[in-house]
């Protein structure tokens, strides 16, 4: 099920972020995508957020960005994320 968001968004990114860096946190954003519009491979979303991590160190950008990500596409990094991690299934899909 595809959630009504816009079809054309822009991913909250930061200028000083090199290119290597825009690629990790978009494909980040991209699995919190198929996450809510159908599945992933619950081992590569937690991944891909480890990896999110390691670029977006302070929890105070972390939270700017997901409030940014929500508003550009109505989807919550925070819950998503929230509910992979307590998940025990192999694939991941989440319903709000």
């Amino acid at each position: 099920m595809t959630m009504n968001r816009p079809e054309n968004y822009q991913y909250p990114l930061n200028d000083a972020w090199t290119t290597a860096e825009i690629i990790t946190v978009s494909s980040f954003y991209e699995k919190i995508e198929a996450a809510n519009d159908s599945s992933v491979p619950t081992a590569d979303l937690l991944a891909a957020y480890r990896d999110f991590k390691t670029i977006v160190t302070a929890k105070s950008e972390e939270k700017q960005l997901g409030r940014a990500f929500e508003a550009a596409s109505g989807l919550s990094i925070y819950k998503t994320m929230q509910a992979a991690q307590t998940t025990n299934k192999q694939r991941f899909q989440y319903r709000s």
